[in-house]
């Protein structure tokens, strides 16, 4: 006799990931979604709107037209009642697409996540796949160096392995100067911001640089894609690399700039990254100040978050980097600029000195700290 049949539930596959990546605000990110999305839905998909942003844009709300639409969430907070994605709803209406506005958004307390991104990543487990819009200037890595470039320090980003998880990116681009006329007509913003945003954040060297730096992320998709494509073609294409990053920080908030000028070196040589804090031994001046430990805890936490191997020695720290460096074959070190003084270095040494003397066939990038006063610009929603 045959046993009987047992039911099995096939595993569900996962959805994809579709980013519309732009380099500001106004280029047309969502509305080459919405377009994406009646383009689709003519030819049969289930598509509808999870959240979309219109920030007041005629052209951009008459887009959504006739497409479905999931009511957002309503959260009372302080008198007020904000609008997010209610992704409880998205999921029990099940479509093949939905789309999600704004992945680097910062959702309301009492919200399912704190992050969009964190809801988009649900739906995605659980099939659906997803069309979502992104600022350059919103990716961790890129965060010091839109502040060097443009003088603002952007508060809401996204870590850099959500983009790599990204199955599409799709360039929405446009001239500097074309944005800024969309600007000063009021096609962006309404006349107070567009006029803050053209005396701080919307300047051509800015708009520039912003550009530059989308078209380099998008290029480098394609480079992983093909990178990806090699190594599933097999071990006879495969240009195998010896790169090791590795970045050494304490407990300082200059770590967090050594950390994403690590990544990008890392990226750029498709190198492991290595995150090395060196515990102080016994009888050395143990961990500090209740802020020095919260400082130290935010830097490992964005290490983690960009992917890297976070390794925790004790002892003398110039003795335990080299250590490690020769142990693990590191190609490349990036160290923060000695902050004592020149007697200090004299009379206790300095932790570059030593690596430099005795790893000379190992590059060492020595970072200035940058520990500097609040930007001119705080960044907010304005230039999301």
């Amino acid at each position: 006799m045959n046993p009987p049949m047992q039911s099995r539930t096939e595993p569900t596959k996962r959805g994809s990931l579709r980013l519309f990546l732009g380099a500001a605000p106004g280029v047309g990110k969502t509305y080459a979604m919405l377009e994406e999305a009646h383009h689709i839905r003519s030819r049969g998909t289930d598509v509808v709107v999870g959240f979309v942003e219109t920030h007041g844009r005629p052209r951009t709300a008459e887009q959504i037209k006739d497409l479905d639409v999931v009511p957002p969430r309503q959260i009372p907070y302080k008198g007020v009642l904000l609008r997010e994605l209610d992704t409880d709803a998205v999921l029990a209406r099940r479509p093949q697409v939905v789309l999600v506005d704004e992945l680097a958004h910062t959702n309301a307390p009492g919200s399912r996540h704190e992050k969009r991104y964190q809801d988009v990543f649900d739906l995605l487990e659980a099939g659906i796949h997803v069309y979502s819009t992104l600022n350059i200037q919103h990716v961790e890595s890129l965060n010091d160096v839109v502040e060097q470039m443009t003088g603002v320090r952007v508060r809401e980003t996204v870590p850099d392995w959500v983009v790599d998880e990204a199955d599409q990116i799709e360039l929405i681009d446009m001239a500097p100067e074309a944005l800024i006329r969309r600007m000063i007509h009021g096609n962006i913003y309404g006349p107070a911001q567009a006029k803050q945003a053209l005396e701080n954040f919307f300047t051509v060297g800015n708009l520039t640089a912003l550009r530059d730096l989308a078209l380099r992320a998008t290029a480098k998709e394609v480079e992983d894609k093909l990178a990806a494509y090699m190594r599933d073609a097999g071990p006879e294409v495969r240009t195998p690399t010896d790169e090791k990053v590795m970045v050494a920080i304490d407990h300082r908030p200059a770590g967090r700039s050594l950390i994403r000028e690590g990544w990008r070196m890392a990226a750029a040589l498709d190198a492991e990254l290595v995150v090395v804090y060196v515990e102080p031994s016994e009888g050395r001046r143990q961990a500090q100040t209740i802020e020095e430990e919260r400082q130290l805890r935010l830097n490992l936490q964005l290490a983690e978050e960009l992917g890297a191997r976070v390794v925790r020695p004790r002892g003398k720290v110039s003795d335990e980097l080299i250590n490690f460096a020769r142990a693990n074959q590191v190609s490349q070190l990036v160290i923060g600029h000695p902050s004592h003084n020149r007697w200090e270095e004299l009379i206790f040494g300095s932790v570059t000195s030593d690596i430099l003397r005795q790893m000379p066939g190992m590059d060492v990038h020595v970072i200035p700290h940058r520990d500097s006063p609040q930007p001119k610009n705080a960044h907010s929603d304005l230039y999301s």
